[in-house]
């Protein structure tokens, strides 16, 4: 059973590389967690330059990975 959800992920982000899930099966949402092994996804990576709030996409629909887009309010 996949943790993504149908609203973003808000989260305060300290500067630093991040590995975003796109597979929907990593325990640790929004961030990869190694669980899309054996599967066609990989994790997207992104560089936080500055100290603040990101709107992580938890849906996966987004069409501006890894950022929420407001697509799930249409899922």
């Amino acid at each position: 059973m996949s943790d993504q959800q149908n609203a973003p992920y808000i989260e305060e982000m300290e500067p630093g590389e991040y590995y975003w899930c796109a597979c929907k099966k990593s325990s640790d949402q929004p961030f990869c967690d190694g669980a899309h092994k054996g599967t066609e996804f990989l994790p997207l990576l992104h560089e936080i330059k500055e100290t603040g709030s990101v709107a992580w996409c938890g849906c996966k629909q987004t069409k501006t990975p890894p950022f929420c887009d407001g697509t799930h309010n249409s899922l």
